[in-house]
């Protein structure tokens, strides 16, 4: 993941590029499931759940990335300003909003969550088939491993 040209990236903690495993580990996710690959699922679906995994996590960096990632591929500012409350809005789509719900159980995965995410998973199937459900995991998983690496280095943003 690159930050756009006016930002920094100040690493407090580390940096995993120093352990060719770990970069290994988030570099072969995004060669699958990051924001320059084409995927199945439309290009707008899976930046939304991008994003919104770098709000739930509160990586700094990501949300760096990834709103501007979300301008390149055509959506609307009203979309990035209101993702973050997708749920009180009439914005987004049926199969948008299930596949947020999807990416929010995910992220947020808990032991008092694991009988719930059956339904959530249930609004999935309803909207997409196999093979957009699995690339949608795939994003979202992709998406929590970045999030953590960069909040895990200190991946911190500034104005250069």
């Amino acid at each position: 993941m690159t930050p756009p040209n006016d930002v920094t990236i100040d690493l407090r903690r580390g940096n995993s590029a120093d352990h060719p495993a770990l970069i290994e580990m988030a570099r072969c996710g995004s060669s699958r499931f990051g924001y320059t690959v084409d995927l199945g699922i439309p290009k707008e679906l899976a930046q939304l759940l991008r994003l919104r995994v770098s709000q739930i996590n509160k990586c700094s960096y990501c949300l760096n990335v990834h709103n501007g990632a979300a301008r390149d591929v055509g959506i609307s500012q009203a979309k990035i300003d209101m993702l973050i409350a997708w749920r009180e809005t009439e914005i987004f789509s049926d199969a948008e909003r299930s596949a947020l719900a999807y990416t929010e159980a995910l992220t947020r995965m808990n032991e008092s969550d694991i009988d719930r995410f059956q339904s959530v998973h249930d609004g999935l199937v309803q909207h997409f088939d196999e093979s957009a459900r699995l690339e949608i995991m795939g994003v979202v998983i992709n998406m929590n491993i970045w999030t953590r690496l960069k909040l895990a280095e200190g991946a911190t943003p500034a104005l250069s």
